[in-house]
């Protein structure tokens, strides 16, 4: 790894941990000064997540469509524009984005487009979709308390 990647990179976990200290105007300058260095999938996907915090929702699926432009095989990405569509309530076009994110090569933790597309196949009605999803997520992450949690109450409504 070249030594500017090393540095953007770790900015980009500079910006990550300011974010999670809810630091977003922060994070956001260092997710910044990360891409001045070298433009990476991260810092584009997690400066859109902290443009998210702030309601710009618009602005943070662009960040997304940069990162999957810049590494394609970075499922984060495409995770987070679905949750973004699922915000403004684009449920139908949310699907197609998390689907991709589940075939990603590269994405950690792999059961959450399986969490969301449960939530969304919940949300709409369709609780054997939703179920098949949430028993996707415990595949890939077989002691997940969210995916545990929704199937215990799908199952109830099923029954």
């Amino acid at each position: 790894m070249s030594e500017r990647r090393e540095e953007a990179l770790g900015f980009w976990e500079a910006g990550t941990a300011k974010l999670l200290t809810g630091d977003v105007e922060g994070a956001i300058a260092l997710f910044t000064r990360s891409l001045e260095l070298e433009p990476t999938a991260e810092a584009y996907t997690f400066r859109g997540w902290a443009y998210s915090f702030q309601g710009r929702i618009d602005d943070a699926i662009e960040e997304c469509r940069k990162a999957i432009a810049t590494d394609p095989a970075f499922g984060n990405p495409y995770n987070d524009i679905g949750c973004y569509l699922m915000q403004k309530g684009d449920l139908e076009q949310a699907v197609p984005w998390f689907e991709q994110a589940k075939k990603a090569p590269r994405y950690e933790p792999r059961h959450y487009p399986y969490l969301n597309l449960g939530r969304l196949h919940a949300a709409r009605g369709d609780l054997a979709a939703a179920i098949e999803e949430f028993q996707g997520a415990l595949s890939e992450s077989p002691e997940d308390p969210i995916a545990l949690r929704f199937l215990d109450a799908l199952k109830y409504k099923v029954n």
